[in-house]
């Protein structure tokens, strides 16, 4: 996530943990670097010059508390500065309401729908989908299909060009029968008064709870346009920043949404249905900083539902062929290795070779099983006995390419060895160290 600002982030924090003494020259260097480095991330070059005179003021004149060193102080400073600037974490309320998605052309917003269905799903919420975009091509069968990836009814016919009476047959058939009622509203190439005249009429329909306003990561700076437009024109009560994985402008348009006023309630990390957080600023600057997101991790190993004796010997990097499947599966669900390793307190810049990354194997998870399954007992606990021979068995027996066989055996001894990195890695070094102070441990 926003790698270019995060790693820029944490060469900075590494310096300072490093250095042999702070003075004047030093911070004022470090707020230098920060400023060019927020500036990479796309981040508003008055906001950032504005943001480091911030840090270097309070570096300069603030005093330690008790128990924390000047570096350590330092640090805190650049943290608690970066979680204001991106403001307040957002109220997000798991209860019945009603939703009105708005949006430009590209914006992701019809994709977007569907992780807010699935997020609501999971908190036991019933779900329905009502699509009120009548204007873009196949729009309605994108709101069909959406809802079929995530099992909720939905009312979007292809035949009625009124998205007023859309919305209401969609609450006459929906309302008091789902607890989340999510609207798709038209999208526009551009925020016209066409677009806001029916955004009016469907929330004088809906009555929406929520209207939450999808605006891509990519737009960078741009976003403070559209974040000010929609929210003067249709009162929009929170932003959903999507593709924040894929751009270095994100920092941007986190930023330029923070400044409006319009507050950041949901950012989408991935493709995934479920790649879908919250936003706090307070975890997602920890995460930025390398000091990881350990509230995040727990509560995606819940959802992934491991098996605790099994997980235990994955992370000492000792393990069965049939727990590495077992665990691999539960991964899967959790996102990239990466993305895990990011939220460990003090790992959080560990660079991953680029080719594992176990949650773009789930194509090959069936195949995998096959393999396994074809498997001895001895071998499945001991892979290393299989040579070249045992390989053309296996493969034969579970109807795939020795090829594939081996790559099953090169990822899992990949595993084993990042694993036992991890394992050995953790809790150590200064920023390590420096996280368990702050989190008082």
């Amino acid at each position: 996530m926003l790698e270019k600002l995060s790693s820029g982030l944490r060469n900075i924090i590494n310096k300072i943990t490093k250095s042999g003494y702070l003075d004047k020259s030093t911070v004022e260097e470090l707020c230098k670097e920060m400023h060019t480095t927020l500036m990479a991330g796309d981040v508003n070059a008055k906001l950032a010059t504005e943001l480091t005179e911030k840090i270097k003021k309070r570096a300069l004149n603030e005093k330690p508390p008790a128990g924390m060193t000047p570096k350590e102080h330092i640090v805190r400073i650049v943290y608690e500065e970066l979680v204001n600037f991106l403001g307040k974490k957002p109220e997000v309320e798991i209860k019945p309401q009603r939703i009105l998605f708005v949006g430009l052309y590209g914006s992701g917003k019809t994709t977007s729908i569907g992780k807010i269905g699935k997020f609501y799903q999971k908190k036991g919420l019933k779900v329905a989908i009502v699509g009120c975009d009548v204007h873009r091509p196949a729009a309605m069968q994108q709101v069909e299909q959406v809802a079929g990836w995530i099992k909720v009814p939905f009312y979007a016919p292809k035949d009625n060009r009124d998205p007023i009476d859309v919305a209401k047959k969609g609450l006459e058939q929906f309302d008091k029968k789902y607890d989340v009622i999510i609207f798709d509203a038209s999208g526009r190439s551009s925020l016209d008064p066409v677009l806001a005249e029916e955004l009016r009429k469907l929330g004088e329909v809906i009555k929406a709870d929520e209207v939450l306003l999808t605006i891509p990561a990519d737009l960078g700076q741009a976003a403070k346009e559209q974040a000010e437009g929609f929210k003067k024109l249709v009162g929009i009560t929170g932003v959903f920043i999507t593709k924040l994985d894929a751009t270095a402008k994100g920092g941007g348009a986190l930023t330029a949404c923070a400044v409006t006023g319009a507050p950041v309630k949901f950012i989408g990390i991935g493709e995934r249905l479920d790649a879908i957080e919250i936003f706090d600023p307070e975890r997602f600057v920890s995460r930025l900083l390398g000091f990881g997101d350990l509230q995040s991790l727990l509560e995606k190993i819940k959802e992934a539902d491991f098996n605790k004796e099994s997980a235990e010997k994955i992370i000492s990097g000792k393990f069965t062929m049939n727990e590495f499947m077992e665990q691999l599966e539960a991964m899967g669900k959790m996102g990239s290795l990466s993305s895990i390793i990011e939220n460990i307190p003090g790992l959080g810049g560990m660079k991953l070779p680029k080719h594992i990354d176990l949650s773009k194997e789930e194509g090959k998870m069936k195949k995998w099983k096959f393999i396994i399954q074809s498997m001895t007992k001895a071998e499945r606990d001991d892979p290393e006995t299989i040579d070249a021979s045992r390989i053309r068995r296996i493969a034969k027996g579970s109807g795939t390419q020795e090829t594939e066989v081996r790559e099953l055996l090169k990822q899992y001894e990949q595993a084993k060895k990042m694993m036992k990195m991890v394992s050995g890695g953790m809790g150590r070094g200064p920023l390590a160290k420096l996280t368990r102070k702050f989190r008082g441990s």
